[in-house]
């Protein structure tokens, strides 16, 4: 298959959120914000198997940066992690790995810039990763702290990544891009807590948890004897403030994609889009904490509908955040998040 092609159609089987969104960025960004989206994805595959441990993880997370930048030939590398993978990783992203060769065809096709600025997102991303699978486990990272390094090595330095790729897209937004770098931090961050609320219970099957322990002991929590579907209100209290914390940082999302002119409808669709299936799903999970939850259908036409009338004013598009927010608790953030975690 084409490999263009093949990008395109493995994006819809393995993120329902992104095979939306991603598509709204103009032509000449979305080849490139697709293939960051996969390679990242991959990266995202090597940490969740759990058939992996941490030192094999570890292994292939380096050998990935070397076939990333052309130092090691990706077709072996994808055979020999391909014999990892179980039948815990979603036949998708097995997919995506059998087919990293067609991937990076895409990739190296790209602007030098692009492929720059992809390439020094996966180097911290993985290394990230790495630094984090060493002290994985159902106990959780230790402080809010470790949350914060974590959130920005997976998820922030994405936001770095998109920005960059925004600019070299329009160069008249470099005066603000240092506004826009400090805002985006927020912006992957707050997707990222939005995901670890969303997927806490299925993190712990597989034998993970990525919840501060400071918090849960602040609220008087016993994260060991807690099962899914079981209401505990110091649960409950623990997780309505970091679903605040979240919807501290989606705050700052939409300050940053207020930074982005009003004639790039594609551009604010693509961040809007994505800022509000995340305020449904933090909605969700605090009004159900012990529960999986999901964003209906229903609720996904109700964002895109409401946005599409609303992109091109700011008034409006801060009055339909407040919508989409209410009832929401917030967290206030620290000063740290003026400048990225060291």
């Amino acid at each position: 298959m084409d490999p263009v092609r093949y990008q395109d159609q493995i994006l819809a089987q393995v993120s329902r959120t992104f095979a939306l969104t991603i598509p709204q960025l103009p032509a000449e960004l979305y080849p490139a914000v697709t293939n960051a989206y996969l390679l990242c994805r991959i990266a995202d595959t090597i940490e969740d198997e759990p058939g992996l441990t941490a030192g094999q993880k570890r292994h292939y997370e380096n050998a990935y940066l070397e076939v990333i930048s052309g130092r090691a030939d990706a077709q072996d590398f994808s055979d020999d992690l391909s014999l990892w993978l179980t039948d815990q990783t979603l036949q998708a992203e097995r997919d995506l790995v059998r087919h990293l060769p067609q991937v990076l065809a895409v990739h190296h096709a790209l602007k030098p810039s692009q492929r720059a600025a992809i390439v020094q997102c996966l180097s911290v991303m993985s290394r990230g990763m790495s630094e984090f699978q060493e002290n994985a486990g159902l106990r959780g990272l230790a402080t809010h702290q470790a949350l914060d390094r974590y959130c920005y090595c997976v998820a922030g330095v994405v936001g770095t990544l998109l920005t960059e790729l925004f600019i070299d897209f329009d160069p008249t937004l470099l005066p603000q891009r240092e506004n826009l770098h400090r805002l985006a931090l927020s912006f992957g961050t707050g997707l990222q807590l939005t995901n670890i609320v969303k997927d806490q219970w299925d993190d712990r099957q597989r034998g993970a948890c990525w919840l501060p322990q400071d918090l849960l002991a602040k609220h008087g929590v016993q994260l060991a004897q807690l099962n899914a579907g079981q209401d505990d209100p110091h649960y409950a209290q623990a997780l309505a403030e970091l679903i605040g914390t979240a919807h501290s940082h989606l705050q700052r999302a939409l300050q940053y994609t207020l930074l982005i002119p009003a004639r790039h409808t594609g551009i604010r669709r693509f961040n809007l889009w994505t800022i509000g299936l995340a305020l449904l799903t933090l909605r969700h999970v605090h009004k159900n904490p012990a529960r999986t939850v999901k964003v209906s259908r229903a609720e996904v036409a109700w964002i895109m509908r409401l946005t599409r009338m609303s992109q091109r004013s700011d008034l409006g598009l801060r009055m339909l955040y407040k919508i989409a927010s209410r009832k929401l608790p917030i967290t206030p953030l620290g000063a740290e998040w003026q400048s990225p975690p060291v």
